[in-house]
């Protein structure tokens, strides 16, 4: 499928979406937001595609926010009719998604962009990333999940004075919070990236997807995490890359695994 705003190819069982606006820093407008919903779907229902990278293009920004060109005018019922769209078809698609996905963050990470790393399953920096929830210095909160997701991810304290100064983290202090899994240059960023999507590539796809569904439960109110692990846990056992794993390891040889 062509895209207007993004790329995305596939390689060594791992698909790599690039936002691809330079000229505008990678912001998310409606029809990228659309464009990467149809390309993470696509690549989610290959089942040769174990692991999904997703970066900006350009040295500047991973993505640099929303563009506000398009909502500047907008009245409280597009306002909310907006960010539910987005958390929809967008954010909380990519979290929940049973590929995984990787933020690879190169430069800017910034309002949409940063809530778009942190719908992703875990992010690696590069060393000139900048992070940031600005929306106040609009008049405006996060409306794409940046107040539910960066709590879980840095704590409350951190989440709410990075939010109401509206100031920007960078790629070592993003690593203390624990915002970022790894920093790294930016020459070496997708390198890394496909270091541990190839080790991802090697284990039980059947049980990584258990494994996002059973950790996503934690954070649904009214859910029992624990009573979902159970079940993810059990189920895994009446599959065919339970049986292979358990045979490769008891013939003491590397599991082939079937994804079934």
């Amino acid at each position: 499928m062509s895209y207007n705003n993004i790329l995305s190819e596939t390689s060594n069982s791992i698909c790599f979406i690039t936002i691809n606006r330079p000229n505008k820093l990678n912001a998310l407008n409606k029809e990228t937001i659309e464009e990467l919903h149809e390309a993470f779907k696509e690549a989610d229902e290959d089942k040769e595609i174990k692991v999904i990278i997703i970066t900006g293009s350009g040295e500047k920004a991973f993505v640099a926010g929303a563009d506000i060109s398009e909502f500047a005018n907008f009245s409280v019922s597009e306002g909310k009719r907006l960010a539910a769209k987005g958390q929809e078809i967008l954010f909380d698609f990519i979290e929940n998604l049973s590929t995984p996905v990787i933020a690879a963050v190169n430069g800017f990470a910034l309002g949409g962009g940063l809530e778009l790393a942190m719908a992703c399953h875990f992010r690696i920096a590069s060393h000139n990333a900048k992070m940031g929830l600005p929306e106040v210095s609009l008049g405006v909160i996060p409306g794409y999940g940046g107040t539910q997701r960066l709590p879980n991810l840095v704590g409350k304290g951190r989440a709410m004075e990075m939010i109401m100064t509206a100031g920007m983290i960078d790629a070592n202090q993003a690593l203390s919070y624990g915002l970022v899994n790894h920093v790294t240059s930016q020459e070496e960023l997708i390198a890394n990236c496909e270091k541990i999507a190839e080790k991802i590539s090697r284990n039980s796809s059947i049980a990584i997807s258990a494994t996002i569904r059973a950790i996503n439960a934690n954070y649904i109110d009214g859910v029992d995490g624990f009573e979902v692990e159970i079940n993810e846990f059990g189920n895994c056992f009446g599959t065919d890359d339970f049986t292979e794993g358990t045979t490769a390891f008891l013939q003491k040889r590397k599991a082939e695994f079937p994804g079934s």
